[in-house]
């Protein structure tokens, strides 16, 4: 099939369910294509939604009712903001790239009713969102890498790669939404050596602490963090979870960093110190410090190249807290930090422009995962495409 320019809508959120992410976006065909940024818009959930989300996230039993409720509600959510967004910039879609709320992501095989499968599940009803827009939709992108071997995940490295690879400068791209995500792009790299994995929590344990100690929605800033005392021992035990001694590829959730294990951890801070500030201190800590041991560990010695820009996108990106932290443990190695606003892509934006990549990708029958990335066992062609 001929790849043609189109005008692509990415919508994206993420795990820390606070709203929807749409990018407007212009591609055109290329060896690696190009990316016009039109227009990023951010809508919260409402309460009510949102309420709804993290219900389902954690519920360990639900009705059937209430799951499809919230599906075609999220679809409806979708379409909405996708139609404010094109009247606020006057635009219209040839396409839309929806991922969905991820309300469950299972990514090795368990066993199930007599068979052992790995599975996923990504609400909001697509054909909802055609049917409101009048423009096909292209949705559920997981399970193709799934059933290819892979675990469904992180699916962003290719736009990384399309955006950012460097002929003589090692890159990474380093995500910090609800989970933090690392992309590491070797000097002159094929996208074949690109390597990429969720590094563990990012801004779901410091938000989760944020809302139940100071009934506060996240940190803003890093400035209660700021105000407190890492807890060394609290720290020093997080850090043996099992998650961080998992080699790549590999990827995480709300099933090992959700409300459980924030509430495990708020309860091992509060037995050092009554302090609130050091339990958000000690939780910003811990995500810096599996970012960086992440890098150290599973990426440095791959970079080809003495000096490596180390770009933070995501809502992490906007915790000076966290960043100064960071830069601190990182330029030692060689890193120097910046978000991704330094090369024209508003940290919040770049998920959703990933998706809208993906899509693009799917509709002209091209596959959108990258096997070092996910562990699939081959390229595949993501997603299912709804018509309106």
């Amino acid at each position: 099939m001929t790849t043609r320019a189109m005008s692509v809508a990415g919508v994206m959120s993420g795990t820390s369910a606070d709203g929807i992410d749409v990018a407007a976006v212009r591609i055109a065909p290329g060896k690696r294509p190009k990316l016009t940024l039109l227009a990023h818009e951010h809508f919260a959930y409402s309460a009510a939604i949102r309420r709804a989300v993290l219900a389902a996230m954690n519920a360990q039993s639900t009705s059937t009712a209430e799951l499809a409720r919230l599906n075609w509600r999220l679809g409806l959510a979708y379409a909405e903001a996708v139609k404010e967004t094109a009247k606020r910039h006057n635009l219209r879609f040839d396409l839309i790239g929806c991922h969905g709320q991820t309300l469950y992501h299972q990514a090795r095989a368990e066993k199930y009713a007599g068979r052992k499968f790995a599975c996923t599940w990504q609400a909001g009803e697509a054909q909802a969102i055609a049917a409101e827009l009048g423009v096909p939709v292209v949705s559920n992108f997981r399970p193709a890498d799934m059933l290819a071997g892979g675990q469904g995940a992180p699916l962003v490295p290719l736009l990384d790669y399309v955006l950012f690879a460097e002929a003589k400068r090692g890159r990474v791209l380093q995500n910090i939404g609800g989970i933090a995500n690392l992309t590491a792009i070797p000097a002159g790299a094929a996208p074949g050596k690109v390597i990429a994995f969720d590094t563990g929590p990012g801004n779901m344990v410091i938000d989760w602490l944020a809302q139940r100690l100071f009934d506060k929605p996240f940190d803003r800033n890093g400035a209660l963090a700021a105000r407190g005392t890492v807890i060394e021992p609290v720290l020093k035990d997080a850090l043996r979870h099992s998650y961080f001694k998992t080699r790549p590829p590999k990827t995480a959730g709300r099933e090992q960093f959700g409300r459980a294990y924030a509430a495990e951890f708020l309860d091992k801070c509060l037995a050092q110190s009554k302090c609130p500030n050091d339990a958000l201190a000690t939780a910003t800590a811990l995500t810096v410090e599996t970012i960086v041991r992440s890098y150290a560990r599973d990426a440095r010695g791959r970079m080809k190249s003495r000096d490596v820009d180390f770009i933070v996108s995501g809502g992490g990106a906007r915790n000076r807290t966290l960043m100064k932290m960071l830069a601190a443990r990182l330029e030692p190695l060689g890193c120097t930090l910046r978000d991704s606003d330094a090369f024209g892509l508003p940290a919040e934006a770049k998920e959703a422009v990933a998706f809208a990549l993906l899509a693009w990708r799917t509709w002209h029958r091209l596959p959108g995962n990258v096997p070092t990335a996910t562990g699939a066992n081959r390229e595949v062609i993501l997603g299912q495409v709804t018509y309106a």
